[in-house]
């Protein structure tokens, strides 16, 4: 079995509030199909829901890894709801900023794009489109998977669209391999 640092690492970003279980139990499902680790921000949301797709598949390898911001004015102290129940390696941080202070440098989100191989990303709100604006300026690869164009219309058009976990697959099959 390979180790867990000679596994890719792909991050799923994503809502914080909406599952969206539909998309995201395909893709941890195709994630732990592809032997990758999962990397999510840990909390409520698609973060949850792929990563209780991811460790409820068959895998040979992989782990399901959260990164976990702190609560404001305490750095010790997680913030509530982190990290989800389906986590396997929780990562704590100092970092209070979330949302739509996703790209201050206080942010987990830099820790998440900077970690991942590529970013895969699900519908989502201001701090997802931190996110995929953090990917973009560290020039991870990133796909945005939404098969309904309304689901991605906050994020720019030049980011690479996939409406079926095929595409999806096609493009994550040769960062993994």
């Amino acid at each position: 079995m390979r180790s867990i640092l000679a596994t890719k690492t792909i991050g799923v970003m994503g809502s914080g509030t909406d599952e969206h279980i539909g998309l995201a139990n395909e893709l941890g499902t195709l994630l732990a199909r592809l032997g990758v680790n999962l990397l999510t921000g840990a909390g409520r949301g698609v973060m949850t829901s792929v990563s209780r797709a991811f460790t409820k598949s068959k895998r040979t390898r992989g782990i399901c890894i959260g990164i976990v911001p702190c609560v404001s004015g305490d750095r010790t102290v997680p913030k509530e709801g982190y990290p989800n129940p389906s986590v396997e390696l929780a990562i704590f941080t100092h970092l209070p900023k979330t949302a739509d202070e996703g790209t201050h440098p206080l942010s987990r989100n830099h820790i998440n794009v900077l970690s991942s191989t590529a970013v895969v990303v699900l519908p989502g709100g201001k701090g997802t489109a931190s996110e995929v604006s953090l990917a973009l300026k560290y020039e991870r690869p990133l796909i945005v998977y939404a098969p309904e164009p309304h689901l991605a219309h906050s994020f720019p058009k030049a980011v690479r669209r996939a409406t079926t976990i095929q595409e999806v697959h096609d493009f994550l099959r040769p960062l993994v391999d």
